[in-house]
């Protein structure tokens, strides 16, 4: 991200807006895990990812929810909610898979390719994840209430939006993480690199946030 990007994001943030609070608090709630847990890059990652199913779940319930009185979009929903729930749940089971092997070591108890629901809450509570991931899972859960159906964004909120909305977040921000964590892991985990990766998902988030804004604002009269 080039300087004029993360000026125009500070710029252009509504920094009383409390989904814009909720994301920033709960994105510095790792920094206690890295200083306080000495977490290394594992957890910090995997944290990570498990904010792509918050993401999912927020997503399914803004496509629910999106203009519900035309009851054409009800009868698409039938069938869009479900092929995102496969479509965006195969993608991101398989980005975790890659996360718990390239940086977790692989899970020694696994059976089969993928890790079941009681292997990632393992790793959740050994890595001592619950707080923070309870924080990411509140923020999501704001600002869908305050800015999605509060403010009325789900008026103008589009279904095929919708459906590709959370790739484009979790592709830009995952690479760009992805990228620190092999370079952390060449450095041995320094604190500063984390805390670095840290301030760095808030920049990303806090942009991808305000352009969420942007494209579903109410419309004027």
């Amino acid at each position: 991200m080039q300087p004029a990007d993360i000026s125009a994001t500070v710029k252009h943030i509504d920094w009383q807006r409390p989904s814009v609070i909720a994301l920033v608090a709960a994105n510095l709630v790792p920094l206690v895990g890295v200083f306080v847990f000495r977490w290394e890059v594992f957890p910090l990652l995997f944290l990570f990812w498990l904010e792509n199913i918050v993401v999912g779940v927020s997503n399914v319930l803004k496509m629910l929810f999106a203009a519900p009185r035309d009851l054409a979009r009800w009868a698409a929903k039938l069938f869009l909610i479900p092929f995102f729930c496969m479509h965006y749940g195969g993608f991101t089971l398989v980005h975790g898979v890659l996360v718990i092997a390239f940086f977790g070591g692989g899970l020694k108890d696994q059976r089969g390719l993928f890790p079941s629901v009681d292997n990632l809450c393992q790793l959740v509570t050994q890595n001592r994840l619950e707080w923070a991931l309870f924080g990411l899972a509140v923020s999501h859960g704001i600002s869908f209430a305050h800015n999605y159906l509060w403010l009325g964004e789900y008026r103008q909120a589009k279904l095929q939006s919708l459906m590709n909305q959370p790739y484009g977040r979790v592709m830009v921000l995952h690479l760009t993480i992805l990228g620190g964590g092999f370079l952390m892991l060449a450095l041995h985990s320094p604190l500063a690199g984390l805390a670095l990766l840290v301030l760095l998902k808030l920049v990303l988030d806090l942009r991808a946030h305000w352009r969420e804004r942007e494209k579903f604002a109410p419309q004027k009269d």
